[in-house]
């Protein structure tokens, strides 16, 4: 359930709050936004709801929350949630491009790739030494020599490291090296990996699963929370349907959607939706276009020679002309379409 505070409420009426939640063997979120103090309350539902909210000087209402995500909910933490690495803001109105190669391949694609993102206008470098393969005799990933890679190419660019992790006992060498956690689809459900990454304090990445729903995606996340964690950021890459001509569909409405479940930036991965290069563009412009926080996406100069998922890189140029043609986008935000359906409602 949730708790909000009066605009007048003072600090004091709400440590006060906060300390009976506590009391009752209770957990207490404080949200403090531009109009009002929420306090999410995470216990016992049954002997919550008994207490007496209003009797609290500084209380306007108390309200049960009915998501099962609660620490992901808008109705837990009605302001945009903004995530901070290294000076790289994600959500609330600042959008995030994280390019580069899907392996880690030579350290001179690397760093070629790095600066090339960068001087488009990237602001961070993705790039995969683990890669999970649907095929056992494909290539792995290069493992710790590829974090090495991409270590250096953040020493050469600035630019902070996205990497995936696929399992518990690889979380001590990621993080090492990872500025951003990435959570695959295949992991999206992988419970004990994500409560580990949950006790981590580093931001992560969480793709939805292959065909889980918007819902289970956000229970995902709920599960990194409850160990802790608060910088999650959503990723749709798109879910597996009957169409065939893509490698994924991607529905843009679930940007919105999200956005309005949650406080939680989302940002979208147009390579893995679409898995043709032809198409990745206009994906990652419509997902913008919608809303979206950011993008993910895979860029290698030669795509011929990259070690995985070639066919859906971008080359270079390619990822120049869609980050100048993103520049001109005057997308709504999530706040505006908000309004925009509230207006209308009347």
């Amino acid at each position: 359930m949730i708790v909000v505070m009066k605009k007048e409420a003072t600090a004091r009426q709400i440590d006060e709050v906060v300390k009976h939640i506590e009391s009752w063997g209770a957990q207490a979120h404080i949200d403090r936004g531009e109009a009002l103090t929420v306090i999410g309350v995470i216990g016992d539902k049954t002997e919550i709801l008994r207490k007496p909210w209003t009797s609290f000087g500084g209380v306007e209402k108390a309200l049960e929350v009915s998501d099962p995500f609660k620490k992901a909910s808008r109705k837990f933490h009605p302001s945009d949630s903004v995530i901070e690495i290294e000076g790289v803001k994600i959500g609330g109105g600042h959008n995030c491009v994280i390019a580069g190669p899907c392996s880690v391949d030579t350290e001179e694609y690397v760093v070629a790739i790095a600066k090339a993102v960068k001087a488009a206008g990237a602001q961070a470098l993705r790039g995969g030494a683990f890669k999970p393969r649907t095929s056992p005799y494909t290539f792995q990933g290069s493992g710790e020599d590829g974090l090495k890679i991409l270590q250096t190419a953040k020493q050469e660019t600035g630019l902070p490291i996205v990497t995936e992790v696929m399992s518990v006992d690889q979380i001590d060498l990621i993080y090492k090296y990872a500025d951003i956690i990435q959570i695959g689809a295949r992991n999206a459900q992988n419970f004990n990996l994500l409560k580990a990454i949950g006790r981590l304090n580093k931001p992560a990445i969480l793709k939805n699963g292959i065909a889980t729903t918007a819902k289970e995606h956000l229970m995902s996340a709920e599960y990194i929370m409850s160990e802790g964690l608060k910088e999650v950021i959503l990723c749709l890459r798109g879910t597996r349907s009957y169409e065939t001509a893509f490698r994924n569909s991607l529905d843009v409405a679930l940007i919105p959607y999200l956005q309005e479940a949650s406080h939680l930036p989302v940002i979208v991965d147009s390579s893995h939706s679409t898995g043709l290069r032809s198409y990745v563009s206009a994906v990652a412009y419509a997902g913008m276009a919608a809303g979206a926080d950011g993008l993910i996406l895979e860029v290698h100069p030669d795509p011929k020679e990259a070690l995985s998922d070639g066919e859906q890189a971008l080359l270079p140029r390619d990822f120049e002309f869609l980050m100048k043609k993103l520049a001109n986008l005057k997308a709504w935000s999530q706040k505006e379409w908000r309004r925009f359906d509230n207006e209308g409602a009347k």
